[in-house]
């Protein structure tokens, strides 16, 4: 918990930094969208392939490698740019530098889950709360020091500071001691067949497919608010570094909050409702949102909207993560990664576009109203789907009386 705090309080300083540095060395709104983009898109890409792995790897090990690679990453955009010498394509190439490390990191770590608490399925959801505490609390804190650091010693020591929490947890995971896995790891792994195995896996399971989709359509629309946050902080509520802090910060503590109702343990069926709720309210704050020009109700709305989608996201893990097989979990959880964080780069691409053309704004109320339309449609259709399974079953029952 310590490491995987203080590392993600890194990485939200060096998200915040690079975004604020990007938008300062170019003024393009589209140019957020295309490093933003440039970050996710190979999670999209190549995290179908390392959840491969990830059923086969040694998670524990695999993890502290990984933790190497980001540690280079953020020490290499710290010194280009503590030099002077960065450049737009030097940011555009390490964040896709980071996207690949991300896109193995991420189902790695999320099916690591499971070891940490010894395979215990009764302890799996308050675990998972507890990660996205930890999660959304570096979410609050992240951004706040990001907006003091950069006003006072610059975005490359930003960057600095995110490779030593690097360290941090690369040396927590050096001191765990985890129970070797039961699963039996093959030397060597058909990708492609097993790929295939998951896929099919996941389309014959409806409720995993219902909130593997959901999950792409809420992480896709949220993604402009991310993307668009210096435009809103420095043209639409005039501010500068402090005043997007206080707005990341905001969407922080309404998903700290949304992590802290998780933590008590909560049964599938209302964790089903939240999910089904959840990207209502989402589109709604992020639509009111959109048409603030006050401080304090943007603050308001941007924390709804942190709220909703962190317990969605949660939920939605807890119970993808409660009714996937033990020899399939690190398959299912990349296309989790994927819908997660890999429809974002092209929820990102599409809001910079959007902006540059018709205003942040109008960009953010259109992903919010998406959103919306979205969530309703589809809480419809699962709504008519259990309606007619139901008369069907009945209609059975009848036959057979």
């Amino acid at each position: 918990m310590v490491g995987q705090t203080l590392s993600l309080i890194g990485t939200w300083i060096q998200r915040m930094a690079m975004m604020w540095l990007v938008y300062k060395l170019s003024n393009s709104a589209f140019l957020l969208g295309v490093v933003g983009f440039c970050e996710q898109i190979p999670i999209f890409l190549i995290a179908p392939f390392a959840g491969v792995y990830a059923d086969r790897w040694d998670k524990h090990k695999a993890l502290i490698r990984i933790e190497v690679f980001a540690l280079a990453q953020a020490f290499l955009l710290g010194i280009l740019t503590l030099f002077g010498l960065v450049q737009i394509w030097h940011i555009i190439a390490l964040s896709l530098c980071l996207g690949i490390i991300n896109a193995f990191e991420v189902p790695m770590r999320q099916s690591f889950v499971v070891e940490m608490v010894e395979g215990d399925k009764a302890a799996l959801p308050n675990a998972i709360a507890l990660n996205s505490t930890v999660f959304n609390l570096s979410r609050l804190i992240g951004p706040s020091v990001a907006g003091i650091l950069i006003a006072a010693v610059g975005e490359g020591w930003c960057f600095m500071a995110n490779a030593l929490s690097y360290a941090i947890v690369l040396m927590s995971l050096l001191m765990m001691r985890i129970a070797k896995s039961i699963l039996e790891r093959a030397k060597e792994v058909d990708i492609l067949n097993k790929l295939k195995e998951g896929i099919q896996y996941v389309k014959q399971n409806h409720l995993m497919r219902s909130l593997l989709l959901l999950l792409a359509i809420v992480s896709f629309s949220n993604a402009s608010l991310k993307t668009l946050a210096p435009i809103f902080a420095k043209d639409v509520l005039k501010g500068d570094a402090h005043t997007l802090g206080f707005l990341m910060s905001a969407a922080g503590v309404g998903a700290i909050c949304g992590a802290l109702f998780l933590t008590k343990r909560k049964s599938t069926g209302l964790l089903k409702r939240i999910v089904s709720f959840t990207g209502i309210l989402l589109g709604t704050g992020m639509i009111c949102f959109a048409i603030s020009r006050s401080l304090p109700l943007s603050l308001f709305f941007i924390a709804i909207a942190g709220f909703s989608q962190m317990m969605h996201t949660a939920s939605t893990n807890t119970l993808l993560q409660l009714y996937v097989d033990d020899d399939k979990r690190g398959r299912v959880m990349s296309f989790y990664t994927v819908c997660l964080q890999g429809t974002m780069p092209f929820g990102s691409l599409l809001a910079g576009a959007l902006a540059g053309f018709i205003g942040a704004q109008w960009a953010v109320a259109f992903m919010g109203a998406f959103c919306l339309v979205s969530s309703l449609f589809l809480r419809e259709k699962n709504i008519n789907s259990r309606v007619k399974k139901a008369q069907e079953h009945q209609h059975e029952i009848s036959r057979y009386s």
